[in-house]
């Protein structure tokens, strides 16, 4: 009986305690159900805010809600624009933390309630989830986590800029991206295109760095918000990294020049340009090389051939030298672009070599760099002449030299065997002399140049010691005789007496006559072929004989410098 009475006895205890009035609250209770690792803004009396809530009563009936109606309860903190214990109890709040709040009534809607929702002495219990939080007194806030190595420059008012950036609410909801639309957003900066924020924000930015700007509804877009994505009285937060800037007045601007020394010619509009570069954004994007193309960028300069930017970015270019050339949208590709690589209003950053360049007008560029002393005989046209050359491009590449096959390049002066820029060059010099000379396209190899030696529109470069010169003949002759001629002449060659002369009778008769110094062949030639050229000229009819009729017939006429 004594156990039993004992447990009959508790559970009357607990009967009671679970049937018992709440018991009455002095203040406010304050349950954290979640707080966030940061705590990026707390509120303070004065604050505004966006909060969810849902009101209960203690036994968990509801009898209100902010997710009900689809919006936050937006509203300023301790100036009494909500119950007392309501605005004791968002104090210190962090944006994204939740609180489970009870409210005695006292400090909620006391002895009158609230119409017929809320019966007089009520315990109120309220589940806060903070969204947002401001302060009529706030700017804009800048906090910069990244910052490039080098900014020579930094964004003012008016100028162009083009950025990336992810927008969220201040409790990091998403509302707009350019990453997903896969495109910058290009705008004007200071002149009002932007929300006031973002315009004070870009200020003072280099391209490169990545900052967080973060500003009050009033700065952003107020009361009413922008659509269904940015409600009204919502801060706003945009991780911005800026991929470029430029102002509509800036021209070219030339940097990190290395200039070779000497620097005997700087190019001049009109002039031909050959020219290795690497061409990126600002932000160090790249989008194309000529170096990935084996094969230099040729064209005009200052005629309008390449962009503008380019176009003026090209005067003043040493051969050898090395710059780089930054050119604004409105001198590069403009608005457009030029599709998938190069954006809209893009700034172009060009790395050039300049591998050489010419004028059309020029001529061969002969510099003496040694003369024998007693220079009696001087090279003409029509001699053969023997030199050795090291040649190669203006840029120090080498083509080729004699020297790598230890002898030396043999040629006829005037007779088309090399190239015109050579053939001037290797007039009225003197043997030993040497000379270093340089030798424009359109007297060298042209536009095709030399497949896998010479490009193409390439100046050439060629240093030459002449070693030996044979006098030639006089122009428009291939043999002559050192002294009279015989008067029988025909009879000579016709050995056989058979009154006319065989091909091999006048060869023979020929080359006799040369090695008996009694006459010359043009030298630097086939003697053979001379000789074979002779005959026929003297062969009138083509039987493969000359005749006496024909060999006086044609001894006869004026201009057989060819033939005997």
């Amino acid at each position: 009986h004594y156990m039993t009475a004992c447990l009959y006895l508790s559970v009357l205890v607990a009967f009671a305690a679970c049937n018992a009035p709440p018991v009455p609250l002095d203040d406010i209770f304050i349950e954290k159900t979640f707080v966030p690792e940061e705590c990026v803004r707390a509120v303070k009396v004065g604050d505004y805010v966006r909060y969810h809530y849902i009101g209960m009563f203690p036994d968990g009936k509801k009898f209100d809600s902010s997710y009900d109606r689809g919006n936050t309860y937006n509203v300023f903190v301790g100036k009494k624009q909500l119950i007392e214990g309501m605005d004791k109890a968002l104090v210190g709040m962090c944006v994204n933390e939740r609180r489970l709040v009870k409210i005695p009534p006292q400090l909620a809607y006391g002895k009158q309630g609230y119409g017929d929702i809320i019966p007089a002495d009520s315990i109120l219990h309220f589940d806060v989830l903070l969204l947002d939080v401001w302060n009529p007194e706030d700017g804009v806030q800048i906090k910069t986590y990244h910052t490039p190595a080098t900014c020579p420059r930094k964004v003012e008012v008016s100028d162009f800029v083009r950025y990336h950036y992810n927008g969220t609410l201040l409790d990091g909801t998403l509302f707009d991206s350019s990453h997903t639309r896969m495109r910058t957003y290009d705008t004007y900066v200071g002149i009002g295109w932007l929300i006031a924020g973002m315009d004070q924000g870009l200020l003072g930015m280099c391209v490169g760095e990545r900052r967080i700007i973060t500003m009050p509804p009033s700065l952003g877009y107020g009361e009413n918000g922008d659509g269904d994505d940015i409600p009204g009285q919502a801060s706003l937060v945009f991780d911005v990294v800026l991929l470029d800037f430029h102002n509509p007045r800036d021209r070219i601007t030339v940097t990190n020049q290395k200039v070779p020394e000497p620097c005997t010619r700087k190019a001049v509009a009109g002039d031909f340009v050959r020219y290795h570069y690497n061409g990126s954004l600002l932000d160090g994007t790249f989008f194309d090389s000529s170096y990935s193309r084996n094969r230099t960028y040729d064209t005009y300069v200052g005629q309008g051939y390449v962009i503008a930017g380019m176009d003026e970015g090209l005067i003043g270019v040493c051969v050898g030298e090395r710059r780089t050339i930054t050119i604004p949208p409105h001198l590069g590709y403009g608005e457009e672009g030029t599709g998938t690589k190069i954006p809209g209003s893009a700034v172009l950053v060009f790395d050039v070599h300049i591998i050489d360049f010419h004028n059309p007008s020029d001529n061969t560029e002969v510099t003496v760099t040694y003369k024998p002393e007693g220079c009696d005989k001087q090279t003409k046209k029509g001699d053969f002449i023997k030199y050795h050359y090291n040649a190669s491009l203006m840029d120090g590449t080498s083509i080729d030299s004699t020297y790598n096959y230890a002898k030396t390049y043999n040629i006829v002066l005037g007779a088309n065997q090399i190239v015109p820029g050579m053939e001037d060059g290797l007039m009225d010099m003197c043997v030993g002399e040497k000379r270093h000379l340089v030798i424009p396209p359109h007297l060298g190899y042209g536009e095709r140049g030399v497949t896998g030696e010479v490009p193409g529109s390439a100046v050439l470069v060629f240093d030459v010691e002449l070693v030996d010169m044979e006098e030639g003949l006089p122009e428009g002759y291939m043999f002559i005789w050192n002294d009279e001629v015989s008067p029988d002449l025909f009879a000579e060659m016709d050995k056989d007496n058979d009154e006319q002369v065989e091909p091999s009778e006048f060869t023979d008769y020929i080359i006799r006559q040369v090695n008996e110094g009694k006459g010359r062949l043009a030298p630097g030639f086939d003697p053979y072929r001379i000789i074979d050229n002779m005959f026929s000229n003297q062969d009138r009819d083509g039987d493969g004989k000359i005749t006496v009729a024909e060999f006086k017939l044609k001894a006869d006429e004026a201009a057989a410098h060819d033939e005997l």
